[in-house]
């Protein structure tokens, strides 16, 4: 169950006509109004609201994980090839339950070698993708059907699938005698959490799905009983906040839910420029700038939801839907996301799986500068200076998240030096999360791109480029998407890994 405390709410008026409204959105919603979000959002939303049922409908699908879970019982290790929908929920719930679940969300080959030392033996394979064509899924797909071929295993034997029933990746697999578990067309990648996207990897490791189900049904039927919390959270964020929202996990043992929550909040809402921007902070005491509104899951902040995980999927969906009705947006939809999907397929295309050389305007130490600057922390300060005065940094890094992971101490270190909002986002992934928000929300940003150079390449069977190759193009064709809006950019590659991260952060430092 869900309590909310904070600050915050002694602005909430509930006698406004704002508040109203949203107690309006919230009864339509209970019916699965598709009107909510206006005529143009109709059509979408009207196949997309099966998730207000996933609580109940997804016990259906118990039997299922209870059978591939008892199948692969003899597996020690689950690594999940899935992106932004399909893997921030399950790692979540890994992280929550201590449970180990690589998950595969990169194409940065640094961090695709990490999957691979794995013994492939004791390994069972999901392939989460709701058509089968995302482009880092299925290329993750062909690397371990071979890699499990040339361990003289059986690709069957290992490799389980989570589709949209009747799409081409579940024509082909079923096709290959592959287990499958179709999720309900009618639900959206950010809002599946609750469905075989999330709950499938979580049996496999050993989590009950049944009760983190109970927990998220009984939550929606509290709330179903009594608007007044669904649409108090909903008013904080509509009304009270402003652009930037910022989410801190510490203490609450849950991590990665404001990972989870960034993508929802900001793919959902980041479109016509009115969207809310979440800043996943470190602790209650960083992602303060811009005059953030503070959200913790306990301790104190603007606003404190406290509750069990399951519970928090199923009311932040709510609120975000509600959210979405009150900004005039549909949440549904990700119409941005698109473009750095077509720029890197040019790329692709225009390099002939030959990856060009690229030579930085200037080069200081392990650093490559693809932009102004004498030095990093010149190039980092002409950044900032480019900054509106309502404006963030956005900080991609297509590293990798494991051996790298000291980069994401930039984050705190530019927020405190700019005195802006900065926002941290592995590459690719954020293109499925915060992607959209930086297109189709407040046209406000600047951008640092942070890539790498890779140890070793990995292949892609079946392609003429392998995964260093694309990542380059996912990096430079989001780029390019960026650089047609006139947004400040600057791009720094690093010779070495190592120790380009720690020249930067000094860098930073120095501001």
């Amino acid at each position: 169950m869900i309590s909310i405390t904070g600050t915050s709410l002694s602005k909430i008026d509930r006698s406004s006509t704002q508040y109203k409204a949203l107690q309006a959105f919230h009864e339509r919603l209970k019916q699965k109004d598709s009107a909510i979000w206006g005529p143009d959002a109709q059509a979408e939303a009207s196949i997309r609201l099966n998730w207000i049922d996933l609580p109940e409908s997804s016990r259906e699908l118990l039997p299922q994980f209870d059978a591939l879970a008892a199948k692969h019982r003899d597996k020690s290790s689950v690594i999940l090839c899935g992106m932004g929908g399909s893997s921030l929920g399950p790692e979540v719930i890994a992280q929550t339950f201590s449970k180990k679940l690589f998950v595969l969300d990169s194409t940065d080959p640094d961090y695709i070698s990490h999957a691979l030392k794995t013994e492939l033996t004791k390994s069972v394979v999901v392939v989460s993708s709701k058509s089968g064509s995302t482009i880092e899924t299925s290329s993750q797909r062909a690397l371990f059907e071979g890699a499990i071929r040339d361990a003289g295993l059986n690709p069957v034997d290992h490799m389980v699938f989570v589709t949209d029933p009747g799409s081409p990746l579940d024509k082909h697999v079923r096709e290959g005698g592959y287990a499958v578990i179709n999720a309900d067309p009618n639900v959206g990648g950010r809002f599946s959490v609750l469905s075989p996207f999330g709950l499938l990897p979580a049996a496999l490791i050993g989590v009950d799905v049944s009760v983190l189900l109970d927990n998220a049904s009984d939550t929606k039927a509290a709330f179903f009983a009594d608007s007044q919390m669904m649409c108090d959270i909903a008013y904080l964020l509509t009304y009270v906040s402003k652009q930037y929202v910022a989410y801190t996990d510490q203490g609450s043992g849950m991590p990665g839910l404001s990972d989870w929550i960034e993508q929802l909040v900001a793919e959902s809402t980041g479109k016509n420029q009115v969207g809310r921007l979440p800043v996943v902070a470190e602790s209650t005491q960083h992602g303060l700038e811009g005059d953030a509104f503070t959200i913790a899951f306990t301790g104190s902040a603007d606003l404190v939801v406290e509750g069990d995980l399951a519970s928090q999927f199923i009311v932040w969906e709510w609120v975000t839907a509600l959210v979405g009705a009150a900004l005039a947006i549909d949440p549904f939809n990700q119409p941005n996301v698109t473009e750095a999907k077509e720029q890197t397929s040019a790329l692709l295309n225009e390099w002939k799986g030959v990856l060009p050389t690229f030579t930085g305007n200037t080069t200081v130490g392990a650093i490559e500068i693809f932009g102004t600057g004498s030095n990093a922390t010149d190039a980092l300060s002409q950044l900032i200076s480019q900054i509106p005065p309502d404006g963030y940094i956005a900080v991609m890094a297509y590293l990798d998240r494991k051996d790298d992971a000291a980069i994401t101490e930039l984050r705190a270190i530019l927020a405190s030096k700019s005195g802006r909002p900065v926002t941290f986002g592995w590459g690719p992934r954020f293109l499925h999360s915060t992607g959209q928000f930086h297109k189709g929300g407040q046209q406000n940003g600047v951008f640092l791109q942070i890539t790498g150079d890779v140890k070793k390449d990995i292949a892609i069977p079946g392609q003429i480029y392998g995964f260093q190759t694309l990542v380059a193009a996912q990096a430079l064709g989001d780029g390019k998407a960026l650089a047609s809006r006139k947004y400040p950019l600057l791009r720094f590659n690093l010779t070495n890994r190592a120790m380009g991260i720690s020249e930067l952060l000094e860098a930073a430092k120095a501001l």
